[in-house]
Parts: structure tokens; C-alpha cells; sequence
């Protein structure tokens, strides 16, 4: 079962939504957890169209997803970090390869493949230098 189908109240924001919506920082945090707590102790001056259940509910789902967000930044950047490491490895065993099979001069065949390793140390030529005014 994916993250998404036990989550599937999840939205998905493009840019400019997320640009549009005011956030809820941490200095708002306890405002928001004091409307809470007393549209659910009084709420005779709220308008009709105002749900202090579903008030009280979202604040809930926020509370919950505070530590799974915790959670998943934590994975990602452990993710972020292996790919990294990874990445590195491999890179560094590539140009030993790299060297190691031009300093044999024999490829067994391969120079087409050598030619393409290669290019990526071909520095492009530099653009001219504007003369000095």
C-alpha cells in the first residue's frame, strides 16, 4: 500500500496557488489553536456557514502531519545524502577507470567508447576577450 492511498486527502498546489494562500507560521500557531478552542466553547456570535467541528477537525489533521512531514524531510534528506555519497563513488571509480584505461593504451576495441569518455574533459574554447577600451 502507497503513502498515497492511506493519505489521500493530500492536494497538490501548483506555484502560484501556494504563492496565493496566506501560511500559518509559528507565531500563528497558537492564535489559530486559541480560535480553535473557542469556537468550540461558544460559538453563538459565528456564522451559520461556520463548521467549529471541521475548525477543530483541520487543526487535528495539522497536528498529525507535523511529525510525518518531520519524518519524511528527514528521509529525504537522507535520501538527498546517499545519492550523493553514491554518486560520488561512483564518479571517482569512473575516472579511475577512465585513467587506468588510457594509461594501457589498449582498449581491446573500445576506442570508440574511450572517445565518447572522453568528451567530457574537452574544454570548449573560451570566447574572445573584448579588447580594453
Amino acid at each position: 500500500m502507497t503513502i498515497l492511498t492511506k493519505l489521500p486527502f493530500l492536494v497538490d498546489l501548483t506555484p502560484d496557488e501556494r504563492r496565493e494562500l496566506p501560511k500559518m507560521g509559528d507565531k500563528s500557531v497558537a492564535f489559530v489553536r486559541k480560535s480553535v478552542e473557542m469556537a468550540q466553547e461558544g460559538s453563538d456570535y459565528l456564522p451559520g456557514a461556520f463548521d467549529a467541528a471541521e475548525f477543530k477537525s483541520d487543526l487535528a489533521v495539522y497536528d498529525a502531519l507535523i511529525p510525518f512531514l518531520q519524518k519524511a524531510t528527514k528521509l529525504q534528506e537522507l535520501l538527498d545524502d546517499t545519492l550523493v555519497l553514491v554518486g560520488s563513488d561512483l564518479y571517482l571509480a569512473s575516472l579511475d577507470h577512465y585513467s587506468a584505461a588510457k594509461r594501457s593504451g589498449t582498449t581491446g576495441g573500445l576506442d570508440g567508447l574511450m572517445g565518447e569518455l572522453g568528451k567530457r574533459f574537452t574544454r570548449r574554447p573560451s570566447s574572445p576577450t573584448p579588447p580594453a577600451s
